[in-house]
């Protein structure tokens, strides 16, 4: 027998909540049908799944190793219940797409909206991610179209060339290199940096050349957002590296000065994917097809 779907909610509340009281209000139900729902759950997996105290619920080491489950098991049922909707409602279904952080902040909002607009019976469910992510998860069946830096390992995806960036120096006005017309990347490796975390693939790449070089990047910090660097940036903390599409516009708002590299390894190109399979949904390839012939291109 499976376990109920409203008690599993009902122990993600209270384990994100602390309190069974919490997660009873939280789900519209009396504390004592929430304690039997839970004494029920626990019953059903033969372990106690919370240690009740005065101060509230904590997690015991079976109910931390339930709460990754039963918090994956309650989004699919979410988007299953969605596209289940979408059905209803006479759309097509939804297409799950992963993007990089570099064409989230381009292109890519555009181009989806004007395929939708033009599609209106696909609905669109969209998740920024890094590259590497996004190629893990296409090729476990988790998404539908993904689109990453080149240069990953794609086994098993069909890939389409989609844009191009190039990567670029933010730095304050008054920076030294500010009024340098044509940036070397050789230029700034004496200064402090300010970049995505490392697992994005633009700071391998930066690593990479750093050592063609024969210098180490002084890698001062490390961030998640475009925003989060330039903010660095702008309080006088390192100079950033970013990609020129991306940051330009926000940049120039925050007074700071974008200038592209001009090294030919500098530019990268962004790739359509898609597992081979996929193809043979309509919707999908309308989409794939929409995006590599995009107008913006």
């Amino acid at each position: 027998m499976l376990p109920d779907i409203d008690s599993l909610a009902l122990f993600v509340r209270a384990a994100e909540l602390r309190s069974l009281t919490k997660a009873a209000e939280a789900s519209n139900i009396g504390l004592a049908a929430a304690s039997r729902r839970m004494a029920l759950l626990e019953h059903r997996f033969k372990t106690g799944l919370l240690e009740r105290s005065p101060r509230g619920v904590e997690l015991t080491s079976a109910g931390a190793s339930l709460l990754p489950h039963a918090k994956a098991l309650l989004l699919e049922i979410n988007e299953m219940q969605a596209e289940m909707r979408d059905h209803a409602d006479g759309r097509k279904g939804t297409l799950r797409i992963l993007a990089n952080t570099s064409v989230m902040t381009e292109s890519l909002a555009y181009d989806l909206a004007d395929f939708s607009r033009l599609n209106p019976d696909v609905r669109l469910s969209i998740q920024e991610r890094w590259s590497s992510e996004i190629v893990r998860s296409l090729q476990a069946g988790e998404a539908d179209v993904g689109v990453v830096v080149e240069g990953l390992n794609t086994e098993g995806l069909l890939t389409r060339p989609y844009r191009t960036d190039r990567i670029a120096v933010v730095m304050p006005g008054n920076h030294p290199l500010a009024n340098v017309p044509d940036m070397k990347f050789a230029d700034v490796l004496d200064d402090d940096l300010v970049t995505l975390e490392s697992s994005a693939s633009m700071v391998r790449l930066l690593v990479a050349q750093a050592v063609i070089e024969e210098r180490t990047l002084q890698l001062r910090i490390q961030v998640r957002s475009f925003e989060a660097v330039c903010r660095m940036v702008q309080a006088g903390l390192g100079i950033g590296l970013l990609p020129f599409e991306g940051v330009s516009a926000l940049g120039h708002a925050l007074g700071l000065v974008v200038r592209p590299l001009t090294e030919s390894w500098a530019e990268r190109n962004m790739l359509i994917c898609v597992k081979k399979e996929r193809c043979a949904n309509g919707s999908v390839a309308n989409l794939v097809d929409y995006l590599v012939s995009s107008p913006g291109r």
